[in-house]
This record gives structure tokens, sequence and C-alpha cells, in this order.
């Protein structure tokens, strides 16, 4: 009888490690979503163009959308979301707004900086799929948004040739 009670404590502690790290990893996609949605939110703002600025609010709302699945992935796993967005993207948002306050092509600018940031976004995603022990309703979620992602980043590749 002991035994068994061991046995079980010790498969409920794994179970609890397990969705504490798959939590852990959504939380960190989560975060980055918050940061891109900022980053766009930012750029629809200090952009000049009507195109663009709707191209920037929509892909805002699309992260804002992503923020909420994976919150509600971590949240099947009992697990916390985070709030809140990182210091290294805070950091970005600052360099974005020192690049649209120079004088140039900040359409262009600005472009760049939105490339840059959806490859490494698909690069973490991948990442993250590549995890054989996320399971495959949470696969789905982020392989969905993956591809939202890099459909974005062909977009803006298309724009920014219109503004070089």
């Amino acid at each position: 009888m002991h035994r068994n009670f061991i046995l079980v404590m010790k498969e409920k502690e794994n179970v609890m490690k397990y969705s504490e790290e798959v939590a852990e990893k959504l939380n960190e996609l989560l975060e980055k979503n918050y940061d891109a949605e900022k980053g766009y939110k930012f750029a629809a703002e200090h952009i000049k163009s009507e195109n663009l600025k709707a191209f920037f609010s929509e892909r805002a709302k699309e992260r804002y959308d992503f923020g909420h699945e994976l919150k509600a992935e971590i949240r099947n796993f009992g697990e916390n979301p985070d709030k809140g967005s990182s210091l290294a993207a805070d950091a970005h948002r600052t360099w974005m707004n020192l690049k649209t306050t120079l004088p140039g092509n900040k359409e262009e600018a600005v472009l760049e900086e939105a490339v840059r940031g959806e490859k490494i976004a698909v690069e973490e995603y991948e990442k993250i799929l590549k995890d054989t022990s996320i399971p495959p309703s949470t696969q789905n979620v982020l392989l969905k948004q993956k591809n939202a992602i890099v459909a974005s980043l062909n977009e803006v590749k298309s724009l920014e040739h219109q503004y070089d």
C-alpha cells in the first residue's frame, strides 16, 4: 500500500513538472507575442503610410489573438500565463523609435525591423515545435500561429520592396 502511494505521488510530481515545462515554453512565446503586438502598435502609430498603418494594426491584432490562444493553452496545463514584455523588446522598440526620428526612409527602416522580428519569431516557434513532448493539440495551435507569422513575413518582405 505504502509503495503504491509513493508511485502515485512520483507520477503526480512528473506530471506537474511536465506541465510546468510546457507552460514555461508557452510563456516564452506569449512574451514574444506581447512584444510583437507592442512593436506593431508602435509602428502603426509612427508611420505615415495609411497602407502600412493598416498592415501593422492588423498584425498587432493578430498577435493579441495569438496571446489569448497561448494563455488558454497555458491554463490547460494548470499554470498561470506571464504578463508583460521583455527587456530586449523594450530596447528594440527604443531602437525603432530612434530609427523613425532620423531623416531618411522611415517606412523602409520600420519594415526592416519587422522582417527581423518575424524571422526571429518563426525560429522560436520552430524550436518549440521540434519538442516532441508538446501535445498534438498544442502543436496544432503553435503550427497555425507559426504559419500565420510566415505569411506575415512574406508580406512584410513584399512591402519592403515597395519602399526601397
